[in-house]
């Protein structure tokens, strides 16, 4: 879908877009283009569909005498709309035009300082993944090709900040990554993915099973040992910062391009949603995709680890005991606890190959986080309350809230083991994601900020009750993580 910018009215749809009246019942703010016929006529209808210009309220006139365009729509803003209100009225819009068969639609109404927002909602909205459908019946194809911006006051607009075109690209990026069927994204081909970010100024290394295991990164490589598809981690630099080699913010994403669960193997029912298991690394991917595109002047490292968990003659099992590239063994207990046995062996190559300043992993890694908090909030861990509060400020601003979560020693007690220096998870029952973070929280130095987000109920919805993540897959993190990297002040007061 095209974005342009105009001085004029034309398309097959015109949108204008109406605020809710306020307090003192003032009347809703439509754009000065209307002439007194068009007013009369959306008075009635609104009259008629109880439109009051509520936040994503839509209000269509099909065919009407008063334009040429096939349609004319108001957009209800609710009152007193913010940056997050235009967001959500460009993505309702999109949406609606998508599903309308629209091929061209002209906005007035925007203001100019929120035309980034709405264009950015507008594109998260119009997202669809129709990759693998290409009979779709011609009634049922997306036409959408431009949404046209135009002042209210006729005069053409500048265009959107070109740095949220570039966090679009990025949540649009780890949308496609998760949509992949894992018969066509295997860790290989998600490597081969993420190195074509090197087209935008990210520097891409991908280490294959022998360098892998020249690391000592047995727990990483054991739960790929079942599958036919060779384990990757992948390595990811920008260097934006006046000071390139200064400490950068190291981000590490899990990336099991399938979980089966391995011996200890998964029900059958919605087993086929365990392609997403990669979300973690696809935010990781996009971030990294959205902070070169919009040149920002930061240091950021991005690591994922890239694995397909399956069952095989060569699996690991249930009873093994795994040393990982610390050196710290651990007891398996259950191979579909896999996720921390990959996040474990990066998170110790990235401090000590990057000695970064901070280190936030993202990862689709427990059940009981969905248990504990929907599919509404990610779930938050750290160590350090500064980056903490940073991370939850930019899931507020983001519109990516996270709920943080504790971490205590009687938690990590759960996960001692009388064999090896610790189980892979607690079999006591219970905590099950803040156990989770304890295991990780045991492979971070005790002085490094550190921030671990399970996104296990937010990564992928049937249904979402935000309009810009159209779609099954939503990219969460890609926004939040760009925020965190916008304020720039994550470790201080």
């Amino acid at each position: 879908m095209r974005i342009d910018y105009g001085s004029d009215l034309r398309g097959d749809a015109l949108v204008w877009c109406a605020v809710e009246a306020g307090d003192d019942k003032s009347s809703n703010r439509l754009t000065n283009q209307l002439a007194s016929t068009s007013e009369k006529i959306f008075a009635r209808a609104a009259a008629a569909a109880r439109f009051s210009g509520k936040a994503k309220q839509l209000l269509e006139v099909l065919a009407p005498s008063f334009c040429e365009a096939d349609r004319a729509l108001l957009l209800g803003l609710g009152k007193a709309p913010g940056t997050k209100d235009w967001q959500e009225a460009g993505a309702t819009l999109a949406r609606h035009l998508v599903a309308s068969g629209v091929r061209e639609a002209s906005v007035s109404g925007v203001p100019s300082d929120m035309i980034g927002p709405f264009v950015l909602g507008a594109r998260l909205g119009a997202y669809r993944f129709d990759t693998y459908r290409p009979n779709l019946p011609a009634d049922q194809r997306p036409r959408l090709e431009s949404i046209r911006l135009v002042s209210d006051t006729g005069t053409a607009l500048a265009g959107a900040d070109p740095a949220l075109d570039a966090l679009a690209e990025g949540v649009i990026l780890a949308r496609d990554l998760v949509s992949e069927p894992s018969n066509i994204l295997h860790p290989e081909a998600f490597a081969a993915r993420a190195k074509d970010l090197e087209a935008f100024g990210v520097e891409v290394d991908i280490l294959g099973p022998a360098e892998l295991e020249a690391l000592g990164m047995e727990a990483m490589l054991a739960v790929g040992r079942g599958s036919a598809r060779a384990s990757r981690l992948v390595v990811m630099q920008w260097r934006g910062a006046a000071e390139r080699d200064a400490a950068p913010l190291t981000l590490v994403g899990k990336g099991v391009t399938f979980d089966s669960g391995g011996i200890s193997i998964k029900p059958a029912d919605n087993m086929e949603a365990m392609k997403g298991d990669m979300a973690g690394a696809a935010a990781v991917v996009g971030a990294m995709r959205a902070l070169a595109g919009r040149q920002a002047p930061a240091n950021v490292v991005g690591l994922v680890g890239l694995v397909e968990n399956m069952p095989d003659g060569d699996a690991f099992r249930p009873g093994d005991i795994l040393r990982s590239a610390s050196g710290k063994t651990i007891e398996v207990l259950n191979t579909d606890a896999e996720g921390r046995l990959v996040l474990c062996d990066v998170l110790h190559y990235a401090q000590q190959k990057f000695r970064p300043k901070a280190i936030i992993d993202l990862a689709t890694l427990t059940g009981a986080i969905v248990v504990a908090l929907g599919n509404e909030r990610a779930g938050l861990f750290s160590n350090n309350d500064l980056l903490a509060n940073a991370i939850a400020a930019a899931g507020q601003e983001s519109g990516e809230p996270v709920w943080r979560l504790p971490l205590d020693p009687a938690y990590d007690k759960l996960l001692d083991s009388e064999i090896a220096d610790m189980k892979n998870l607690n079999t006591g029952g219970g905590a099950g994601s803040i156990t989770a973070g304890q295991f990780l929280q045991r492979f971070i130095a005790d002085d490094l900020p550190w921030a671990h987000i399970d996104i296990a109920g937010v990564a992928w919805k049937a249904k979402s009750n935000v309009a810009w993540e159209a779609g099954w897959a939503t990219g969460f993190g890609v926004q939040l993580l760009d925020a965190l990297v916008r304020r720039n002040d994550y470790l201080s007061a």
